[in-house]
């Protein structure tokens, strides 16, 4: 196949330097241009015709989002992917270049005590990204481990009517690349009504989670914040867990309450979804309805396989409206979901399977 060519717009030489070094450490992988601000980097795209863009989000003369708007009146489906800083201010701009069309993100590497280091973050954040986000999943064989192993395959379920299954009592999403776009569309369709609480991973760092919840907060009409540790669930409300820890639920004499701990990542994430999948079928067993949407690998796929074996539900959304069909892909594929469905149902089905087995409501909540 025909390697995949990529533009890095940055202003900074280091940090040019920096991604074009750890990209060519992929063998499927060339730079097409390099470009210091969005200006020379849209004169570039027709001429170097890029598969994918690495943009900064703070340059001169033309910054990143201005680039990503222009860009996008010509380019709708070129994968961009924002290089931003860790701090409140990076983070709200890169939410906002999600919102504009940006395809996905890396932050930029601080505090890790080497070139060497940070070129080693970046290959390992950034290469996944460019091939997911390019069709190319799977790396080279030539370059696994000769240790890796196969993960074990999933047991095989099959679907069942919702209405066999125990009223729902909590939602658990999971989610990851594109995710804060899918979120932004599926949480303005629960209502704020909803009679049961709404817990959710989106892999992403600090700041960045909470700067998600306050904005999904203001359009969604159930209540919308980042986990802390012992709070109360209760319904129609929703947490996402925070940056760099993992959330899970733990078992009260009214309900259940939020933890949140530190332990090694799973799947290379945390907050992971599996981790809290797990918890929230220990707690809520065959009343959990699992939630998996667009994202990049396979975190959620144990979770779902855990919360089908206690008899809990799960939905997948459809490979035609994710922007990586990567974990909702393998929960799907191993026979995991109850539906697969595009995102634009998936609100409608939460409510529809909510409302099932709660009597006396005549189709009211």
């Amino acid at each position: 196949m025909p390697k995949i060519r990529v533009l890095v717009v940055d202003d900074s030489v280091v940090i040019r330097r920096l991604v074009t070094d750890a990209l060519a450490s992929d063998p499927d992988i060339e730079i097409a241009g390099i470009a210091a601000n969005g200006r020379i980097a849209l004169d570039k795209i027709p001429q170097v015709n890029p598969d994918i863009v690495t943009l900064d989000v703070e340059m001169p003369e033309m910054d990143g989002l201005t680039t990503l708007k222009e860009l996008r009146k010509t380019y709708r489906k070129l994968p961009v992917i924002m290089f931003s800083t860790l701090t409140e201010r990076g983070a709200a701009t890169t939410l906002d270049a999600l919102s504009l069309g940006a395809s996905d993100y890396v932050t930029k590497p601080s505090n890790v005590g080497s070139v060497t280091a940070g070129k080693e973050r970046v290959r390992e954040e950034l290469i996944p990204k460019i091939r997911a986000l390019c069709g190319r999943s799977q790396a080279p064989q030539a370059q696994a481990p000769a240790t890796a192993m196969a993960a074990p395959k999933p047991k095989l379920f099959s679907a069942r009517p919702a209405m066999l299954s125990r009223p729902v009592e909590i939602v658990a999403i999971g989610v990851s690349t594109g995710g804060p776009n899918a979120l932004a569309e599926l949480m303005p369709g629960l209502p704020g009504h909803l009679p049961v609480p709404v817990v959710i991973v989106q892999h992403m760092p600090p700041v960045f989670t909470r700067l998600l919840a306050e904005r999904l907060d203001t359009t969604s009409p159930v209540t919308v914040r980042e986990g802390l540790a012992g709070e109360e669930l209760k319904a129609g409300e929703a947490w996402i867990a925070p940056g760099n820890y993992h959330m899970i639920l733990e078992k009260t004499a009214v309900g259940s309450r939020i933890a949140l701990q530190q332990e090694p990542p799973e799947n290379s994430c945390r907050p992971a979804v599996d981790v809290l999948f797990r918890s929230v079928a220990n707690v809520y067993g065959a009343a959990t309805l699992a939630v998996i949407l667009t994202g990049m690998g396979q975190d959620g796929m144990r979770g779902c396989e855990v919360i089908r074996e206690a008899g809990g539900q799960v939905l997948a959304q459809d490979e035609a409206t994710s922007v990586v069909w990567g974990m909702p892909g393998f929960v799907a594929n191993a026979g995991l979901a109850d539906q697969v469905l595009p995102l634009n149902r998936i609100a409608g089905e939460i409510v529809r399977r909510v409302r099932l087995g709660r009597e006396g409501t005549n189709g009211q909540y």
